[in-house]
């Protein structure tokens, strides 16, 4: 039954209110709610199993990281020791082997000709490997 005022003021008898009743929807949303929260323990079976007990740790092996440094004249460190360029491709590819693959942390002098660097970068990656980083200094 529809609430509201109605005035007759102008002489209009047929005049209807018409207002949407909101008992019949909030009634029926309550319904579905319900319907809903029954339901859904339902709709989640599962296959019971008595799993077995174990206890492991997942193994934590960070890979192993290789500082390469080039100086402004070119020449090639492998962790702080010099090597030439037959012993440079050798280690490399010994570290693309190894499993996980060690980072390759590059440190370029900034005075360093281009050219010596796309050749360590050329090495590295006919070797295989794939963890490449370059190291900077933060600007000041």
């Amino acid at each position: 039954m529809a609430m509201g005022s109605y005035s007759s003021d102008d002489g209009a008898d047929d005049a209807m209110m018409s207002e949407i009743n909101m008992t019949p929807l909030v009634d029926v949303m309550l319904v579905l709610l319900i319907i809903f929260i029954v339901t859904l323990p339902v709709l989640n079976h599962a296959v019971k199993l008595d799993l077995p007990q174990a206890s492991s740790q997942p193994e934590d092996t960070k890979p192993a990281k290789i500082d390469l440094s080039i100086q402004a004249d070119g020449s090639i460190f492998w962790d702080k020791q010099q090597i030439d360029d037959d012993t440079l491709k050798a280690r490399l590819a010994q570290a693309a082997e190894v499993q996980p693959q060690p980072e390759l942390h590059l440190f370029a002098d900034k005075s360093v000709r281009y050219e010596s660097v796309a050749k360590v970068l050329s090495e590295a990656q006919t070797a295989g490997v794939t963890k490449l980083g370059f190291v900077t200094e933060p600007a000041k």
